[in-house]
């Protein structure tokens, strides 16, 4: 329970509690505007304890996923242990990314025409910071 009772979650608490007190606050505002006939407002009085309820819904996902601590480390692929099949069936398998080196495509030939007419134009930009795209000689 320590780890509840750091700056940062003194902090998370507060802002729930100032976040669910006035979004339930100002839910009761529009049901007394919605009792004196604006009708919309009943769709506000609605909305206001709903986003309430997602904010104590977040808080308390975070709370159980602080308490459940930090994960434990994953058992070497040599040894065998008899909780193995039941750790693999509660526990989610994460796997790393898997890094593809990129191969530049072979040209077909030659160079398309179109295309390094626009990389010319764009090194002449870049040589000329202060030009205007209409001062391209080209």
């Amino acid at each position: 329970m320590k780890r509840l009772w750091t700056p940062a979650w003194i902090a998370r608490h507060v802002a729930m509690v100032v976040l669910v007190a006035g979004f339930l606050a100002l839910g009761w505002w529009q049901v007394s505007r919605a009792a004196a006939g604006n009708a919309i407002s009943w769709g506000y009085a609605v909305e206001w304890p709903i986003f309430a309820g997602f904010v104590v819904f977040v808080w308390w996902r975070e709370v159980r996923h602080t308490l459940r601590g930090p994960a434990a480390p994953a058992d070497t692929p040599g040894e065998a242990s008899a909780d193995a099949p039941q750790a693999a069936a509660t526990r989610p398998v994460v796997r790393r990314p898997v890094r593809v080196a990129r191969v530049a495509a072979a040209a077909d030939g030659g160079e398309d025409g179109d295309l390094a007419a626009y990389n010319h134009y764009l090194q002449w930009l870049n040589d000329n910071p202060g030009a205007k795209p209409g001062d391209y000689p080209g």
